[in-house]
């Protein structure tokens, strides 16, 4: 142990931030993992593929910043419940079309409404202003904005 170590690991940011993330998910890790069997890596792709319809694995990872390892499992457990297909790329036959199946639209559906109503909770105890401002702040950590 260090003597008279001011540094407040409470207060540290990063570790701030990850505990925010860990708690904020809790819930609604339990019901994607409930409903549907997945992780959280496999309600990402869906996710993307609900909002932005058909995309290449590629595509998903750099959007998402998700390594390409993460995504091809998620993708082989997606396509094994049936909720998305894959689609060699004509053009590069390394690459594969992904695209949702009617199942993977109705548990996106069901997830986005989920997915909705958690955040307006997680945003409850906050005033508008707040709300807007905590979205900007992150986005800018996130390096997003």
């Amino acid at each position: 142990m260090v003597e008279n170590d001011e540094f407040d690991l409470q207060d540290f940011l990063p570790y701030l931030l990850n505990q925010a993330a860990e708690e904020s998910s809790l819930a609604f890790q339990k019901i994607y993992k409930d409903r549907y069997g997945m992780l959280r890596t496999d309600w990402r792709v869906l996710f993307h593929l609900g909002i932005y319809g058909e995309m290449t694995a590629k595509e998903i990872g750099l959007r998402a910043s998700i390594h390409k390892t993460k995504i091809s499992r998620s993708v082989q457990r997606l396509a094994e419940k049936r909720f998305l297909q894959r689609t060699r790329d004509a053009a590069d036959r390394r690459s594969e079309k992904l695209v949702l199946t009617a199942a993977g639209e109705a548990a996106y559906r069901d997830l986005r409404s989920v997915a909705q109503e958690y955040d307006a909770q997680l945003l409850a105890s906050f005033s508008e202003e707040d709300a807007v401002a905590l979205r900007r702040m992150l986005r800018r950590l996130a390096k997003r904005a």
